[in-house]
């Protein structure tokens, strides 16, 4: 089990997204928002309650190399994935 300390270096180094909170008909919007905003070398931590498919192919389209998503946790109903922002190229 992770420390208090380890969670807090978890947080510090992630921009924490919590999709679950925010309406669906917003959702999408938030998630190409939070990721502009974004500078090169950040991580956004997404945590969703179902793997996003059609979301990462539209990041994939949108961003191509230039924002790579790497799964931290896909268990069912438990989803976290980290977007890491690379730089232009």
């Amino acid at each position: 089990m992770p420390t208090l300390k380890a969670i807090g270096t978890i947080f510090a180094q992630h921009h924490v997204f919590d999709a679950r909170g925010i309406a669906k008909r917003f959702r999408h919007a938030a998630i190409f928002g939070a990721l502009d905003a974004l500078e090169p070398g950040e991580v956004m931590r997404f945590v969703n309650d179902h793997d996003p498919l059609p979301l990462l192919a539209q990041i994939e389209r949108h961003y191509g190399p230039r924002v790579d998503a790497g799964y931290v946790t896909r268990d069912p109903g438990n989803i976290v994935i980290d977007f890491t922002v690379r730089a232009a190229g």
